[in-house]
């Protein structure tokens, strides 16, 4: 077992926080615009849409927090959250692109 040197932990709780703060926040936002297209395109107002993403996402984005830090595998969280992000985001544009078609 490897033992961790102060420089060692501390630069793994920078990785973490920047997992968490980023990650999140990139996972978290291709919620919102997921959310929005989703829940405009099934007929709710896109203001009440959009304060509804914004509200399920802040919840969202307390468990990913958490999540990042207890996750053992690092490389993995960041996988999820930003190719989760993206791929939330790409779906939502997708279905924008048929809203206005």
């Amino acid at each position: 077992m490897a033992t961790l040197t102060p420089s060692t932990s501390r630069s793994a709780v920078l990785l973490r926080i920047a997992t968490a703060v980023l990650g999140g926040y990139v996972f978290c936002w291709g919620f919102i615009a997921l959310a929005v297209a989703g829940l405009y395109a099934l007929g709710m107002a896109f203001h009440d849409a959009e304060h509804l993403g914004a509200i399920l996402a802040f919840l969202l984005y307390l468990t990913v927090f958490c999540w990042a830090f207890v996750t053992p595998n690092l490389p993995r969280a960041w996988i999820a959250l930003a190719g989760g992000g993206a791929a939330m985001a790409a779906a939502a544009s997708w279905l924008q692109h048929f809203l206005v078609a």
